[in-house]
């Protein structure tokens, strides 16, 4: 019975180490007598008891690692401080279990001597606009060396910049003045462009008055011509009216006896003035000859036409 139970054990034993199962995304290194043998695959794998160990086991997950703050010293001897993560991941189990040491604290050291090196490259503000460049450059130091120890880096990311209270205070007194600055020329650009405006609409409504007073007197032209023309053409049509009269069968009568009317009221009109002193011809018969000359000039005229 004792024996059964010795053969249990030793039968338990043997298959605990002869047989291993590997997580997912898990990658365990064999080794056969203190020499690298194998690196087992996820799923169901058999060793050889006893001769067959697993040193090493490794996840082959991208890994985070929180890279400790530091302080750096820009290219204008300012310093900052900061912090970053680093994501990594295993490639290489082999290479990983006997290529360092401790891989982990590898990569970490290379990240911040990488990043303490970029930044003292660059100068304060550069540091602030620049974190790509800054992340690319650690990424690019620490993955070439990183490969002799079965490790991929994937990407670093700065966290945080922090530099000194002083810098900051005069950061902030820049950073204020400057928009003090882009508010003053924001202010000054509209002043300008209100200007511009008024003037513009100075000019249009100066414009426009003389284009109305130019119309007006245009049309003030056009109607005197207007009212001179009608009025000629109605002198012309009167004259023309009392010529055709005159020639008719006692025209001529007609116009003496309106020229005697014309000269008895104009005797009238002297002899009403108290002013004016009145001569009276001594004969009558001057009136007489005064009426024959004025019908003479009516009669040339009718000769000349």
């Amino acid at each position: 019975m004792e024996i059964a139970i010795l053969l249990l054990v030793a039968a338990a034993i043997f298959i605990t180490r002869a047989v291993k199962v590997v997580p997912q995304q898990t990658a365990w290194v064999v080794e056969r007598l203190g020499k690298y043998q194998a690196t087992l695959a996820p799923g169901l794998n058999i060793l050889v008891p006893f001769i067959d160990r697993v040193a090493y086991k490794h996840s082959l997950k991208e890994i985070p690692l929180d890279v400790p703050s530091q302080v750096c010293i820009t290219r204008d001897n300012t310093q900052l401080q900061v912090d970053g993560i680093l994501y990594f991941q295993v490639t290489d189990p082999m290479r990983a279990s006997y290529g360092s040491s401790n891989y982990i604290m590898a990569v970490t050291q290379l990240a911040q001597t990488s990043l303490r090196s970029v930044i003292g490259k660059l100068e304060l503000d550069k540091t602030f606009e620049e974190r790509d460049m800054i992340n690319a450059s650690v990424v690019s130091a620490i993955d070439e060396a990183a490969l002799n120890w079965g490790v991929k880096v994937l990407r670093y990311e700065i966290k945080d910049l922090t530099p000194p209270a002083e810098i900051l205070r005069a950061m902030q007194a820049q950073i204020t003045a400057e928009r003090e600055k882009r508010a003053l020329i924001a202010a000054s650009e509209g002043k300008r462009q209100e200007q511009i405006n008024l003037a513009e609409g100075a000019r249009a409504a100066f414009i426009a008055k003389s284009e109305g007073e130019k119309q007006a007197q245009i049309n003030n032209a056009q109607g005197e011509a207007a009212a001179i023309t009608s009025v000629a053409d109605a002198t012309a049509g009167a004259i023309e009216r009392i010529a055709a009269a005159i020639r008719q069968p006692g025209g001529e009568q007609a116009v003496q006896l309106k020229v005697a009317e014309r000269a008895v009221d104009a005797y009238g009109k002297v002899a009403a003035d108290a002013t004016t002193t009145l001569i009276v011809p001594g004969n009558m018969t001057e009136v007489s000859a005064l009426i024959a000359s004025a019908m003479k000039m009516v009669n040339t005229g009718k000769a000349g036409a």
